[in-house]
């Protein structure tokens, strides 16, 4: 889910904070994420349930909070993939300069919509070997740029256009180097043993995506990736400084390029789809949305915020402002997950937790770093960007506004009216806990007994 990550979107914060600002923005996310993982590791073990955040949060806050963590789950996740989608066009028509990155960009998008309609086992199969061949890409680029590195590049003038205060400019963008890690809670109820397996992949994931982060972030500055407009496609674009567009080994990073992104594009899809599912189910958004398809997919769920993202990608001329919308939905529920997590240890202390972090020292560290990203999310970026919709520029700030506006008014008008009882929502998990061990508890029973209960 977060690979792309690495190949695109993070080097629009050199413009904002230059070579040293985002380095240190950077240095300060990985800190935050590493803190923010373990947290999130203790709730998505003691509450493996597909709604993720707003599981957590309606256990701890109540219904109204668990369906706003929802929303915003949702803005990440709806508009990550059209940001991914951008740059996977701007990545082919790097690859084929006749192509129209417009087209590609769209084209990709519904496929990848409609390839998730296969079923999970397959998608996952996709999105493993995505992920290895993007990993060789990063591998490739770091062995290539690294005899080229410039010193002189990374210590420029403008290694700090905008002073210290480029640093939190510089941090949204940073967020891109981590954002959707979280997301494989939403797949806890299709992993056998989501108690163990869910804690080591967030952990080794966040190990493995700081390594890349430094490797990136180092080279792509040393090779003048800092200097000038910020592109889709900065590794490649960086390489072919060097070597020249012409050379074998800027298109084959941008071919490889292409994995990563189509491994993040197709993992945030099934999020996307699953969080729906989820809300959906709850009573949260309308119950058709919580649809399984035979293959056990819920179609209409993954379909329709599908069809939001493919509209913002074709209107979009650059991935920064997608960025910035994905990035604050993102920042708001790491915040409102790690509350649930304070709530939840003085609320319910028996609560059964197979994964403990080290309270509050982790937490507390993590939710102070956490909202002071989500402060420079908003007074930064969100406040001062707008997204072209129609040939229209709409700030973010009324995009955002409308979305958590008209969203609790369905909740009052609708949504609350049908809320599944909170005692069916976490009773699956709270009986499975007491009566089966977790070695012979394959988490398609979980989903089984779940989709019966919403229906």
């Amino acid at each position: 889910m977060v690979i792309s990550g690495q190949y695109f979107g993070w080097n629009y914060g050199f413009e904002q904070g230059g070579t040293i600002g985002l380095m240190v923005a950077a240095l300060f996310i990985t800190v935050f994420y590493t803190a923010f993982v373990f947290s999130y590791s203790e709730l998505s073990t003691s509450i493996p349930h597909a709604g993720g955040p707003s599981a957590y949060a309606r256990r701890a806050m109540g219904p109204f909070a668990g369906f706003m963590t929802g929303i915003s789950v949702l803005i990440e996740f709806v508009f990550a993939p059209p940001a991914i989608a951008v740059a996977t066009g701007a990545y082919i028509n790097f690859l084929i300069p006749a192509v129209n990155p417009v087209y590609a960009t769209v084209v990709i998008f519904i496929f990848f919509i409609l390839i998730n309609t296969i079923g999970v086992k397959g998608a996952a199969l996709i999105e493993l070997v995505a992920t290895i061949i993007a990993l060789i890409g990063l591998a490739i680029y770091f062995a290539a740029g690294s005899t080229h590195v410039r010193l002189d590049y990374i210590f420029t003038e403008n290694a700090l256009p905008n002073g210290w205060t480029g640093v939190y400019m510089a941090i949204p963008f940073a967020i891109w180097f981590y954002l959707a890690v979280e997301g494989g809670a939403m797949a806890a109820e299709e992993v056998q043993n989501p108690k163990k397996d869910i804690p080591k992949g967030f952990i080794t994931g966040i190990l493995t995506l700081a390594l890349c982060t430094i490797g990136t972030l180092m080279i792509t500055a040393g090779l003048g990736g800092g200097v000038g407009q910020p592109a889709d496609n900065p590794l490649p674009q960086a390489l072919a400084s060097v070597y020249g567009e012409g050379h074998f080994l800027p298109k084959l990073v941008a071919i490889i390029g292409l994995a990563g992104l189509i491994a993040s594009l197709h993992g945030i899809i099934i999020g996307y789809s699953r969080q729906t599912f989820a809300l959906s189910r709850a009573g949260y958004l309308p119950k058709f949305l919580s649809r399984l398809s035979k293959r056990q997919i819920p179609t209409w769920g993954l379909l329709i915020p599908g069809g939001i993202g493919v509209i913002a990608a074709a209107n979009a001329t650059f991935a920064n402002q997608l960025i910035i919308l994905a990035v604050f939905g993102a920042a708001m529920m790491y915040c409102l997950s790690l509350v649930s997590l304070f709530i939840l240890r003085k609320k319910e202390p028996d609560l059964h937790r197979p994964f403990k972090v080290y309270y509050p020292i982790v937490p507390g560290i993590a939710i102070v770093l956490g909202i002071i990203s989500l402060f420079c999310v908003i007074y930064y970026s969100v406040f001062n960007q707008s997204l072209p919709l129609f040939g229209v520029n709409v700030p973010l700030l009324y995009v955002l506004l409308f979305i958590y506006v008209a969203g609790s008014a369905y909740y009052y008008l609708v949504g609350r009216h049908k809320l599944l009882p909170i005692e069916e929502e976490f009773g699956v998990f709270d009986e499975l806990d007491q009566t089966e061990s977790e070695e012979n508890q394959p988490a398609v029973k979980v989903m089984k007994s779940d989709t019966e209960l919403g229906s």
